[in-house]
């Protein structure tokens, strides 16, 4: 097994950089070698029988029936769902283990990594075991989004980067197992594998019936939003009528996550919705996208993936181009991703902005590196809506720590540190964020109407 692996500290700017970076994500660069692009595909059918158990999991009944939809509408919200290399290893169907970093060739020595750091993991574990405890939680919301920061795909051809994230499409059970509705692919991560391994991701997701958001085929579906109903009841899987009011997801990318600039998508070239810039010219040519493709009763989230790594600062021009939505085109939710630790929460105009939501899933135990942030500290945002208008009634964070490749309940001290710090970046934007007697986290902010 390889050594100690560490972050590397104080990585270059992303702009300097094309196609990947040292730090940036959970491993050391290495140096990938261009070659032919090549379609492995997997047959559907073989991986329906794969992912079995099935059916997505479902939210009970008798919740639903609580919670009217005419009263609120609950989301469930993750930043970074990386479900590759080691994890990948784990589950049932694992790709080929060889990776083309500078010091590690394997995936299963992230795997051996994290049992070093904190014990055995059992092998093969089912599709809803990397879920662990947040399982329930999940299920208690209306809707599930999440920022998919792997390829879904058997291509061969690892884009020249260093850190290439890919998981088995027999696999996509994984995804299934949780409920997720839509993934947000516009992230630095969806074309590891070339513009195949994104045309067997989008396959594979569309056979699952997880929508898209932020990456397609062309420009056109990349930037188009991913269309959820939302039914009386609570949750829009019964809902396909035309005039079901519906969560529209827009992803979004920016170079300042590490996108590279040519996975930008074209009108004739798969790739990633990426923004030019963070521009008030930028945001108002999504103000006008977003107006026409939203209709009355419609919810409108905006997915971003921007910023680096680590750190808690939010820049200016991040703050303006969150505002901007809010205030051009009515978007109820923006929400950010890329912080491997959760960062600062602002509600403007009783809108709800998550300037980064952490990583929710990862391989990372046992790397050094960056450890004040604690990384293996995450949240799951559970925002609640007026679903007339997309207001913030109230958001409640549910902590969790990522260990043996799975989300589990973090001790008291550990919710007590993700609270503390929370409430110290939040505080800034006129929140604050206290623990509630069942040991989640609940935001307070003063009304804005």
């Amino acid at each position: 097994m390889a050594g100690t692996i560490r972050f590397p500290r104080n990585p270059p700017p992303a702009s300097a950089r094309r196609g990947g970076h040292a730090g940036r994500d959970g491993g050391i660069r290495g140096s990938g070698r261009r070659r032919a692009v090549v379609l492995a595909a997997v047959p559907m059918a073989a991986i329906a029988a794969a992912s079995g158990e099935g059916r997505r999991a479902e939210t009970p009944a008798s919740e639903h029936e609580q919670r009217k939809a005419t009263e609120m509408v609950t989301l469930a919200l993750c930043g970074d769902v990386m479900l590759a290399r080691g994890i990948d290893q784990i589950l049932p169907h694992p790709s080929d283990p060889t990776l083309y970093e500078d010091h590690v060739h394997s995936a299963l020595t992230y795997v051996a990594l994290a049992e070093r750091a904190n014990g055995a993991i059992p092998r093969p574990v089912d599709f809803a075991y990397v879920w662990g405890d947040a399982l329930a939680e999940l299920r208690r919301a209306d809707l599930r989004v999440v920022n998919l920061e792997t390829s879904v795909t058997t291509s061969p051809t690892p884009a020249p980067k260093g850190i290439n994230y890919r998981m088995h499409p027999r696999n996509v059970g994984c995804l299934r197992a949780a409920g997720i509705e839509c993934c947000v692919l516009a992230n630095n991560h969806v074309l590891d594998w070339g513009e195949a391994g994104l045309l067997e991701t989008l396959d594979t997701l569309e056979w699952a019936g997880i929508r898209t958001a932020g990456a397609g085929r062309d420009l056109a579906r990349a930037a188009a939003p991913a269309a959820i109903p939302l039914a009386q009841g609570g949750t829009g899987e019964g809902a396909s009528n035309d005039g079901a009011r519906r969560l529209l997801v827009f992803g979004l990318g920016s170079v300042t996550s590490g996108i590279p600039r040519d996975w930008a998508a074209t009108p004739g070239r798969p790739g990633v919705h990426l923004l030019d810039d963070l521009s008030a010219a930028t945001a108002a040519r999504l103000a006008d996208q977003v107006r026409a493709a939203k209709r009355p009763g419609d919810i409108a989230l905006a997915s971003i993936h921007w910023g680096p790594n680590w750190g808690y600062e939010i820049p200016r021009e991040f703050r303006a181009f969150a505002h901007a939505p809010i205030d051009r085109a009515g978007f109820a939710i923006i929400h950010g991703h890329s912080s491997h630790h959760p960062l600062g929460i602002e509600v403007h105009r009783n809108h709800l902005i998550l300037y980064g939501a952490g990583d929710f899933l990862n391989d990372y135990e046992g790397i050094g590196g960056y450890e004040e942030f604690r990384g293996d500290l995450t949240a799951l945002y559970l925002p609640r809506l007026a679903p007339a208008t997309g207001e913030l009634l109230g958001l409640r964070l549910t902590p969790f720590r990522i260990a043996r490749m799975r989300l589990n309940h973090p001790s008291e001290e550990e919710r007590r540190w993700l609270c503390d710090r929370l409430d110290r970046e939040s505080r800034a934007f006129g929140v604050r964020i206290v623990m509630d007697e069942e040991g989640g986290l609940e935001a307070r902010w003063c009304d804005e109407t």
